[in-house]
Formats: structure tokens, sequence, C-alpha cells
């Protein structure tokens, strides 16, 4: 989740999915991707809280845990140009344009993020990142994924963009904006893409949401049946479905 300071507090990108996407095609979403496994094979220069830090608040590896902060930072700089990284450890890149044609390379999976941050003489910025949840698919999706929700916000001089094959639009906005136009029928949220933007609307600035300290307990929603109709049950569920437009329910998004 990439957050910077707006005219009306705290702004989050977003990006609606293509609809060729093989999974949540057409949603409004965050950033985001898989772990790749060169993210956790080889030595980076890293400045910040290390593995065993991210280990412990995601519950978690320290393998894994380095594999999670290398894939926010690369899928961020493949999904909309941001870069969490600088020339030195107290340092960030302001600029991200000279790196264009490595973040093609970086999302054909043609080069390596480490690769990448050693060509370039970087230090990855880990500092720069807050861990923020964890969601993990329903049983009853065909497509299963385990999504840890980091926070970010956005370094000075650089520009968020939707310069990938995955975002058919992007916007910067509040997360109370983005709310209504989820309740209005315009764009489409996940529960655990609510759910986030439904903590943020909740700071009042990024220095706030950055100096936060969620308690990350895994959800994992479940099917549940309720006076004879089934749907998932999670934290704030009865405010999400209550609030969940009549179009969204016909398309089937209240399934995960």
């Amino acid at each position: 989740m990439l957050v910077r300071d707006g005219a009306n507090g705290p702004e989050v990108f977003l990006q609606r999915r293509v609809g060729a996407m093989a999974f949540a095609a057409g949603m409004t979403v965050f950033p985001g991707g898989g772990v790749d496994p060169a993210d956790s094979t080889i030595e980076i220069d890293w400045t910040g809280a290390d593995p065993a830090w991210w280990a412990e608040r995601f519950a978690t590896t320290e393998p894994r845990a380095k594999a999670l902060v290398c894939a926010a930072v690369r899928e961020t700089f493949e999904e909309c140009g941001v870069l969490l990284a600088g020339p030195t450890a107290d340092t960030v890149v302001g600029d991200t344009t000279p790196y264009r044609d490595a973040r093609g390379r970086l999302e054909r999976r043609e080069l390596s993020l480490a690769a990448f941050l050693a060509e370039e003489k970087l230090v990855l910025r880990a500092d720069l990142l807050r861990p923020w949840a964890n969601w993990i698919t329903p049983v009853v999706e065909p497509r299963r994924y385990d999504t840890h929700f980091f926070v970010a916000v956005l370094p000075e001089g650089q520009l968020a963009d939707g310069a990938t094959t995955e975002a058919a639009e992007v916007q910067w906005s509040t997360p109370a904006a983005a709310l209504d136009r989820w309740r209005a029928g315009t764009d489409i949220l996940l529960p655990p893409t609510w759910s986030q933007l439904d903590a943020l609307s909740g700071f009042a600035s990024t220095a706030e949401i950055f100096a936060a300290e969620p308690v990350i307990d895994p959800i994992m929603p479940e099917l549940a049946e309720e006076n004879g109709a089934k749907a998932l049950s999670f934290p704030g569920n009865d405010r999400y479905f209550a609030d969940l437009p009549e179009t969204a329910k016909l398309r089937g998004s209240a399934r995960g």
C-alpha cells in the first residue's frame, strides 16, 4: 500500500486490474505480486530492520521474510515505478526514469532484483516499509494465496504510474473516497482490499500510518451459513456485506 499526504488527508495508490487477469480481473487493488525464487537466495545490500525482525512480525521464517520484503520492493517498482532503494543507506532514488529498461526486464523476469541493485549500486531500503496485515485466500477459491500487506510512503521526487501490463487504470485516492466508489458500484473491492482501506481511513497523516504497529494475525475468510444464505466470515464482514452494492453481489465478488 503506497501512500502519500494529500489536501484531504492520506491518499493511497490504487490500480484497476485488466479484465484478462486470471485472478481478480477488473478488481481495484494495491500494487503487488508473487515472490520470485531469486528474492531470497542472493545477498542484497540492505538497510533497516533485518529479516529476523520481519520474520517475527509476520510469524514466518527468516528466509521467507527476506523474500517477502524483496518481493514488495520489486513488485512496487515493476507495477508503479516507485523504487524503495537508494545510493546509500540513508538516501533514496529521486527519479526512477533512468531505470525504465531495467524495470521492464524485472517484470519479464529477465533480471533479478539482486542483480539490478548490484548493477546500479543501490541499497534496498527496508526501513521505508512497514508490515501491515496477512490474508489467506479462502479454501473455496480455486486459486490460493498467502498475501502479506506492507505500507510505504511515496519517496520525495518519485512518481507512481500505470506503466504495467496488469493495470487498466490507476489513481491516487483517499481511503474514504475509494470506499465511497465501492459502495456506489464504481469499483470492485475484494474483502482484503476493503479491510485495508477501512483501516487506513482512520489515520490523519502518512506519518501516523507509518508509525502504527498493527497486530498481524493471519486472516482466512471461511464460508459460513446464516439464515439459509452462505457468505464469507472475516473481521468486519457484517459491514462489508451491508455496504456491498447489488451489482457486485450479482457479479459474485462476495466470494473472496
